[in-house]
């Protein structure tokens, strides 16, 4: 199964080392659990093909949700391409699966941390889509993903 390569794609290169931060932080609290004050904001979309949320989640955040992994949650199973967690919504706990394809967003406030991600384009029943674009393809515009955000790290410097 060999594949001629004509270029090095480096922004998707990239992407994926940015994505594997997520996953290797997410498996350090499953075996963990969350140190000190560290605690993740994490951003995905509802959308995206591989993501569980109930159908009442899925209503009420029909595009994007962002979920606070810190004090309330339980059951974090970390794998390759998803991870799964018991959250509160409304006093009523639900499991939820994420693909790392799905998030938009991962912070640790805490530890001053960000990342911005572009989900990859996605078609669904012959509508191709940009996940967060409302565009048909009928509509003559699909923007292609874009890869990662630079990101400076100078910006989550502590400045003394």
């Amino acid at each position: 199964m060999e594949k001629n390569l004509d270029e090095i794609n480096y922004d998707e290169l990239i992407e994926q080392s940015l994505r594997n931060v997520v996953y290797l932080a997410l498996k350090l609290v499953e075996e963990n659990g969350l140190p000190g004050d560290n605690h993740f904001y994490i951003t995905f979309k509802t959308d995206f093909p591989g993501v569980v949320l109930s159908q009442n989640l899925k209503l009420q955040y029909p595009d994007t949700i962002t979920i606070v992994l810190q004090n309330q949650f339980s059951n974090l199973k970390v794998r390759h391409n998803s991870f799964s967690v018991d959250l509160s919504f409304g006093g009523l706990m639900q499991t939820i699966k994420v693909p790392y394809e799905s998030i938009t967003y991962f912070a640790d406030p805490h530890a001053k941390f960000g990342l911005n991600f572009v989900p990859e384009e996605i078609e669904l029943d012959d509508v191709k889509m940009v996940a967060g674009d409302n565009k048909k393809s009928s509509d003559k515009e699909v923007l292609p993903s874009k890869g990662a955000d630079i990101i400076s790290f100078d910006s989550f410097r502590c400045k003394k």
